[in-house]
């Protein structure tokens, strides 16, 4: 047993090097729907050989924010049917083959290529190791059972009628628990039955049994997860216990149904072990069959069984333990949890200016805002700092060194982009909370002037939020980032050097007192450190996902001297439009 489950890890091992960066994409073209969620559920089953990692990837997946919960339900279903097809290869090749004849020579090679640097190589060496150590497991079990049989016939304990369904049932369920592995339960029984140690009837209970019991391994796997992955822990587990207590009201008329199907098929009367393999498809495939038609309902259901809660020290919503199980998986959770951190970024850059969030969102024009809303919004910049966004950057950073190791240099670079933009968040945060300090007290001040100023400094950068907010919504999905982000830059630069020339006339024309121009210089240097942070995190967050097309955005930006040139230009034109109105 022990060597047939160490297979399973390798096998699972070998399976994680073929990822590769396209994971994202196969996903969301196979479970964009109910029955290709349902197929993906069964061929990755089937490829893998185990139900249970396929649960545990798929909470992974969903708290990773790749597929929706009914994505998810829908992958599991598939993978319960996926699990009988080791019921069918052991049953129906696996006791009639010497398999242990394959089992050396796929060792061989497959540790040959696990010792080599490709991880290509690595992965199909693992596969092979992790088929070798599966076949030479269930050689052995099935060796020992015979060796068993001569000693200790354990019929002698088959108990029959509802006493004996219940509890060989719940013996499958505790042996699938203490192995982590309905599978390795399934290839348990099957080899014992092979052997005459256990009766039929008492192998299909212990088969509804290990049904029930790989619940446990997706419950602890989802442990670390965030809400969607308990959600889909708990629809596992609805799911399987609901099929298995038909399949124990309904045992009578499936063991009629599984005859009728074995003559049909072929299959002999007295061939038990693949009449077992046909007993496990027709009870999962009735389960799914009952389940089918209430998968909304269900999801509706757990929705409302297990709601978001509400937190006012933010928690991460994408980063768990199981992510890090493949880099791509482990990049998108960074990612997902990065405009995590942004959306509280936001809230606060937008209430230290004194603006309601839903309105720097909306189509009202920046100035019609400030002008209707001239009262200064109350918020503790730090409190909010601490409770949302510095401990959140924290678990990014830590999740960030965990997931780093087997990650691709194009991934690495990938989130270490991220992680500065969460460090532009952060630096930025001490400009606020100094800015919205003095501009809650000017911008209701009776000096027109000094007023103007601070309403000027509200508008530059709620046009810049209102920018990045546009950015954020756009859903073309082949828009560029880079004119909108262009534009602000060169806007930052004109409004810079604009400030100093208004400043120096009300200084010099005595609209404003020499305590207000300290003030106001002070909060025109946080001004323009919000502003080129708030650019600098849209350029990474809101950067073309083609990766062709953002390389071509980055190779056209303008560096500091094409943006003075640029401006000098605009500058040369507008005062040559001025001259010839003049003339005319």
């Amino acid at each position: 047993m022990a060597i047939f489950l160490f297979g399973m890890l390798s096998l699972e091992e070998g399976f994680k090097a073929f990822t590769g960066g396209l994971l994202e994409k196969i996903l969301n073209k196979t479970t964009n729907g109910l029955w290709k969620s349902m197929s993906f559920g069964v061929v990755t089953t089937t490829l893998m050989q185990s139900s249970s990692l396929v649960s545990v990837i798929t909470i992974s997946f969903l708290s990773a924010g790749l597929i929706t919960l009914a994505s998810g339900i829908g992958i599991i279903f598939g993978a319960n049917l996926g699990t009988t097809t080791g019921a069918w290869l052991v049953a129906g090749l696996g006791l009639k083959v010497n398999i242990s004849a394959y089992a050396m020579p796929m060792l061989v090679f497959g540790i040959i290529l696990v010792l080599q640097k490709p991880k290509e190589l690595k992965g199909i060496g693992y596969i092979l190791a992790g088929l070798g150590f599966l076949f030479l497991g269930i050689h052995y079990m099935k060796e020992g059972f015979e060796t068993f049989r001569e000693h200790i016939d354990l019929t002698a304990y088959a108990l029959s009628g509802l006493k004996g369904l219940l509890i060989y049932t719940l013996i499958g369920i505790i042996a699938t628990v203490i192995m982590q592995s309905s599978h390795a339960t399934l290839v348990l029984i099957i080899t014992a039955l092979a052997s005459q140690q256990i009766t039929y009837e008492n192998a299909l209970a212990l088969a509804i049994g290990s049904n029930v019991g790989t619940t446990v391994t997706a419950i602890i796997g989802s442990i670390s997860a965030n809400i969607n992955g308990k959600r889909l822990a708990i629809a596992h587990l609805v799911f399987n216990v609901v099929t298995g207590l038909v399949a124990i009201t309904l045992i009578a008329q499936l063991i009629t149904a599984v005859d009728w199907l074995s003559i049909k098929l072929g299959i002999a009367s007295d061939n038990y072990t693949l009449k077992l393999a046909v007993f496990h498809t027709l009870f999962n495939l009735l389960g799914i069959a009952l389940m089918l038609p209430f998968i909304n309902k269900l999801g509706l259901f757990i929705t409302k069984l297990l709601p978001e809660k509400e937190h006012e020290i933010a928690e991460p919503l994408y980063l768990n333990d199981a992510a890090l199980e493949l880099p791509e998986m482990a990049l998108e959770a960074v990612r997902k949890e990065t405009f995590n951190l942004y959306k509280y970024y936001f809230g606060i850059v937008c209430h230290g200016l004194s603006f309601r969030e839903r309105d720097i969102k909306s189509y009202i024009p920046v100035e019609e805002i400030i002008q209707s809303h001239r009262k200064p919004i109350p918020v503790n910049i730090k409190e909010e700092y601490t409770n949302k966004i510095k401990g959140l950057y924290a678990e990014i950073v830590n999740f960030i060194g965990k997931a780093n190791e087997n990650m691709t240099q194009e991934q690495s670079n990938e989130v270490f982009e991220l992680r500065s933009a969460g460090r532009a968040m952060l630096e930025s945060i001490k400009s606020i909370q100094h800015l919205h300090k003095n501009l809650s007290h000017y911008i209701n001040n009776p000096n027109p002037y000094i007023r103007a100023e601070y309403n000027q400094i509200r508008f530059r950068l709620g046009s810049i939020l209102r920018g990045l907010s546009d950015l954020q919504n756009d859903p073309d999905e082949h828009r560029t980032a880079l004119a909108t982000l262009e534009a602000m830059k060169v806007g930052v630069l004109e409004a810079d050097k604009q400030f100093f020339t208004d400043m120096n006339q009300l200084i010099r024309e005595k609209h404003i007192t020499g305590v207000m121009a300290t003030s106001l210089m002070n909060d025109h240097s946080y001004t323009n450190n919000i502003a080129n942070k708030l650019i600098e995190i849209g350029t990474i967050l809101f950067k073309s996902q083609n990766t062709t097309l953002h390389e071509i955005e980055k190779s056209l930006m303008l560096d500091e001297k094409e943006t003075a040139e640029a401006i000098a230009a605009r500058k040369t034109t507008e005062q040559g439009a001025k001259e010839g109105k003049h003339e005319d």
